[in-house]
Parts: C-alpha cells; structure tokens; sequence
C-alpha cells in the first residue's frame, strides 16, 4: 500500500498532505506572507503523521513541490524532502508547481488553464494546459502584457488562476473571455493524484542530485 507524504514550500502556502492509495487522509497548511516554512514545515509533518496514524517507518515515498516559485521556500521544502528521503531509503517524487495548481481547475467549465505565480514586477511563471490537462505550452518567466498569452485567446474560455492572475487584469483588459482566479495557491492537497500517478509508473528522482526547479538565478532583495 503507497503512503506518501507531500510537501508544498513553493510559495507563501506552507502545505503538508499524507495519501494513502491515491487518498487524500491528512492535511495541514497555512498561508502567510511572512513565509514561515522554516518554522512550521517540520511541526505540519509531524501533526499531519498523527492525524493520519502513520509512522515515518510507513511512508512509502515523498512528493515535494519542484517550481517555479520563491526561491527560499523551495530550499526549505527540497531540504527536508530529501533528508527525509535518505533517512528513509524511499524515493522522491518532484511535481511542478503549476501542474498541480491546474489540477484544481480540473472541474472548471473552461477551455483553457493558464497557472501563473506572481514574479517580480509585472512578471510571471506560467504555463498553459487543457481542460484534460494536457500541456499545451512549457514552463516560462515573462512580464505580462497586451500580448500575452494571444495564440490560446481564440480556443474559448481562458482561466487564469493564481498570485499573478491579478497583474494580468490591467495589460488583458480589452480580452472579454478570461475568468480570474486570484486567490488560487498551490496545496499539497492537489499533489495527491500526481504523486500517486508518478510513484506507480516508478517515475524517480535521483536523491543525490535533484534540485528545485527554479526557472530564474536568485536575486537577494535589499532594503532601503
């Protein structure tokens, strides 16, 4: 039986779900700007391995969150993913951040799934997918505007959802088919179903060796 514990650090989200069989049986997660990932990452673990009933001796795998996102908290999640991984000699699952944020779209009525985590400025992570959640267009870092995203306007309603579906409303204002999802933040409750899918195909990573996903170098923000 697949018991896997899944971690999502790449945003302001600090997320922890346990899934057994491809069900979702534990879960704890606070959303704070102040990013408390390195405080309370490893006390939702624990809460969420009592929750469940289950030991770390039972897990069979860990699912972390690849990105793109904040670089500190992939750091953080990576980590202790990994360190969990190699203490237990299980394997690690990585799931890109946008894919999973789509997945709650799964149910929506639209056409088009457009992901897109805020970015410095007037940029953005986004990816794009179909309603099956077939990838349509990789993974990029762009600053938005009246032009973005044109060759997928035409196939029908378009979602976009998350921290950077909000800038995106200015630059787009004269496309009438976009539905806003602004409040949408990845969850380790959305990596259930593609953690489970991976861990059967045996789809791997190399603990040794693996690193985050994180699209653009680490830049050190000072203050005035």
């Amino acid at each position: 039986m697949a018991i896997i514990l899944n971690l999502e650090t790449a945003t302001t989200n600090c997320s922890v779900s346990i899934a057994k069989e491809g069900k979702l049986i534990a879960i704890k997660e606070y959303d704070s700007a102040e990013y408390s990932h390195a405080e309370q990452l490893h006390i939702f673990i624990e809460d969420t391995l009592k929750e469940a009933k289950v030991s770390l001796a039972q897990l069979s795998a860990i699912a972390v969150s690849k990105g793109p996102g904040s670089y500190t908290g992939l750091r953080i999640g990576v980590s202790a993913a990994k360190g969990l991984c190699f203490a237990l000699d299980i394997p690690l699952i990585a799931i890109a951040t946008l894919e999973s944020m789509a997945y709650q779209a799964k149910d929506d009525v639209v056409d088009v799934i457009i992901p897109v985590l805020d970015a410095r400025r007037m940029e953005v992570y986004s990816c794009v997918f179909d309603t099956h959640l077939n990838l349509l267009r990789e993974t990029k870092a762009e600053i938005i505007d009246e032009h973005s995203f044109t060759e997928f306007m035409h196939q029908g309603k378009v979602l976009l959802l998350g921290s950077g579906a909000e800038k995106c409303k200015e630059p787009l204002k004269n496309v009438t088919n976009i539905i806003y999802k602004s409040n949408v933040a990845p969850s380790a409750k959305d990596m259930v179903t593609l953690s489970y899918k991976k861990f059967k195909e045996n789809n791997f990573e190399n603990v040794a060796y693996f690193e985050p996903y994180y699209l653009k170098d680490f830049m050190l923000q000072k203050k005035d």
